[in-house]
Formats: C-alpha cells, structure tokens, sequence
C-alpha cells in the first residue's frame, strides 16, 4: 500500500508538472513583450527564406493564420539544394513555423503580421558586392546551388542568436525568460549546423568566383562586423579587433578559442561565449545601410513593432 501511495503520488506530481503551459508564466511585461516581439522580424525572414528555398513555398502554404495577412515576400525561390542540405533546410524552415506560433501564442496583441520582406537574388547579390566591396561578375546567385544557399543561409539564424542573447539580460518574467532561452537553442543549433556544413567545404572554391567557401563567411562577417559598427582596426600596421561580435569560420589564431586555433566553426568571444547584438545594430545589418533609421535591404519598408518603430515608423518611404 506504502508503495502504491508513492506510485499514485508520483504520477499525480507528473501530470502537475505537465499540465504547466510550456512557456511558464505568462505574465509578460511590456519590456518583454517588446524585444520578443522585435524577434519576430527576423523569424518572418528565416521562415520564409528557409520554407521556400527547400519546399518552394512559405507560410501562405504552410501555416497562413501565422502570416496573418502581411505582404508576401519579394523574391523567393526554390533552390537548388543536394538531398542533405535540402533535409537540413526544410527541418529549418518547419522550425521556424513553430518559433512563430510559439512567439504570436505568447505575447499576444503585441505580436504583429508578417513584414515586407525582399529575398529576391538581385538582394542576395548587392549583399554578397557589399561583402567583397566589389560588383562580382556574374552576380552572386543564392538559389543557384547548396553552397550559394547555406552561404546566404550563414547570414540568417547568427543574426537572431546574437539578437536573442542581447534581449536575455533585459528580461523581466520568467516566462519571457523562459521563451527567449529555449527559442535561442534552437537558433544557435542551426547557426552551428549552417557553419558546421560550411566548415567542412571551407577549402573549395564558390564557383565561379576566385575566393573559398571561407572566404566568403569572413567578408560576411566583416560586412556585419562594419554594418553594425564593430569590427577591426589597424594598430601598427595589423589588424586587430575591436568589440567584434561576428567571425567567420577561418580566424587569426588569437581569435580562435583559447588561442590555439585557426579553425572557428562556431563564432565566440574570448572565453567562448556567445556575443550580443542590440535591436539598433540587428536593424543596421538587415537594412544593409548601417543605420536602424534607414530601411532597405531584406526589409524594404522596415521592420515592425515598438523598438523598431522608434527609428523607423513601417510602411514610411
């Protein structure tokens, strides 16, 4: 009986605990309920790119009460993925389908429909010009291939892990908290298996062009590292960082972790930590302008709710 007492008591202690919403308290501030709703920017970009460059189609298709009426985006395409990227894609954009449902469940009115997005190849090339600093000839194409994909797919989840590990310390509730750590799992996951597919393609050449898949996620970096201010500077004739807060996958050896490396497959601070973006330096880099109060780039009408409406107001050319 003393057994059976524990076994009903135990089992009534299960349920308890999983009959807790998955989000914990609820109970948002207006704070939270802010920067969580400033994520949604940028998990409207990463579902819609990743769903129609693996399945050819976005959320109008798969999930439209999540679109919630916002202007479909310019510019997408299916893309010409091998069987794995394609595996890795599709999982990714089914994800992002979930980080939205769970955003919009979460914080309710605050949350907003999707934004304008431009992810039309003639974008993906003035990034990739940006990135080098030069018009490349024949434009960069994302969809054209698995490597131009996860290269343009480089510049994606990265941007939102440092965005949500910069919103954690601003946190107020703990189902906020809560939120934000679980959805940055899962962006950091993808940011490593992006990198990680790139990594082990870091010595071959991006056809057609004379630089390596290397290559290009350090000009990629230095474009963020530029757009949002950080970067590195010249002290007696070397390069040295200041505030970097984005590294591609081949660094100096003192960036690498511990010193001891050159490889960088996931990018780090010096005690390998994640780095930390503000909504305004987020806002400089999608924008391609370096300026949160200058829309364009990926978000050519700007990006929606109350942060990011304080530099930009949606919609105003």
């Amino acid at each position: 009986m003393a057994l059976l007492r524990d076994l009903i008591g135990f089992s009534t202690l299960i349920v308890l605990l999983c009959s807790v919403p998955a989000n914990g308290d609820t109970n948002f501030t207006a704070m939270d309920k802010d920067l969580i709703a400033f994520a949604l920017n940028l998990e409207y970009f990463e579902a819609e790119f990743f769903l129609n460059g693996a399945l050819g189609y976005g959320l109008d298709k798969q999930a439209p009460m999540l679109a919630a009426g916002g202007p479909a985006p310019i510019g997408p395409e299916k893309a010409v993925l091998d069987p794995t990227a394609y595996e890795l894609v599709a999982q990714m954009g089914l994800q992002e389908v979930g980080h939205l449902r769970a955003i919009k469940s979460s914080i309710g009115d605050t949350a907003f429909p999707r934004v304008q997005l431009d992810i039309s190849k003639a974008v993906w090339a003035k990034t990739m010009d940006s990135a080098f600093n030069k018009t490349l000839s024949p434009p960069f194409d994302a969809y054209a291939n698995s490597v131009n994909y996860m290269l343009a797919s480089y510049a994606i989840p990265y941007v939102g892990l440092t965005g949500y590990t910069g919103a954690a310390p601003l946190l107020q509730s703990a189902g906020a908290k809560s939120l934000v750590a679980r959805l940055l799992g899962v962006e950091s996951g993808q940011d490593a298996v992006i990198r990680t597919w790139l990594y082990e393609r870091k010595g071959e050449m991006v056809m057609p062009y004379n630089f390596t898949v290397a290559e290009a996620t350090v000009q990629i970096s230095k474009l963020r590292n530029t757009l949002d201010h950080e970067g590195l500077e010249v002290v007696e004739g070397m390069m040295v960082p200041f505030e970097i807060d984005d590294e591609g996958l081949l660094v100096p050896e003192e960036l690498g972790a511990e010193r001891q490396t050159k490889g960088n497959v996931l990018s780090a601070d010096e005690d390998s930590l994640s780095y930390q973006r503000t909504p305004e330096q987020i806002l400089s880099i999608v924008y391609s302008s370096g300026s949160p109060k200058t829309p364009g780039g990926f978000y050519p009408l700007g990006a929606r709710g109350n942060i990011a409406e304080k530099y930009h107001k949606y919609g105003e050319m």
